[in-house]
């Protein structure tokens, strides 16, 4: 009987751990784990920052703070679009909105930088520095713009 009990708590605890697991892959993915997940993401991520000059490392590696991305059509096309920032408490001042194209072929990005320490008062759109990143058509630049504009914060 204690080894059919053993055996049992430690079925139990592999269960658990397996859903522990589970829990914290909550099947979502985000900007700063792409690079790592799939080389095909590293490629096409790779392709658009060569030619790109004077990029902060958190940009080039997709590494910093990052929120779930969504599915979004455009042209026909879809994409997996999210947010990063360089670190939470600079998301206002530095940002990054990625967009992948679900073949993984295509990366576009716009670099949203905002001046440190602009009074609340300040609009951050009046104050923003926009750089795109990938050569975004028109639409996409669209795109682009409408994900940061669902920031609560963004003004």
């Amino acid at each position: 009987m204690t080894t059919l009990s053993l055996n049992a708590m430690a079925a139990a605890l592999l269960l658990g751990g397996s859903g522990l697991v589970m829990a914290a892959n909550d099947g979502q993915s985000r900007a700063n784990e792409l690079l790592s997940a799939d080389p095909h993401y590293r490629e096409t991520w790779q392709g658009v920052v060569k030619k790109e000059e004077r990029l902060p490392d958190w940009v080039m590696n997709l590494s910093g703070t990052a929120e779930q991305m969504n599915a979004v059509e455009e042209g026909g096309d879809q994409y997996l679009v999210g947010p990063l920032c360089e670190t939470a408490e600079t998301c206002l001042n530095k940002r990054l909105i990625v967009a992948f194209s679900y073949d993984k072929k295509e990366a576009y990005a716009m670099l949203v930088q905002v001046p440190a320490g602009l009074p609340a008062d300040k609009s951050p759109t009046r104050h923003a520095d926009y750089r795109f990143l990938g050569k975004p058509d028109e639409g996409m630049q669209k795109l682009l713009m409408e994900q940061l504009k669902k920031d609560p914060n963004w003004y």
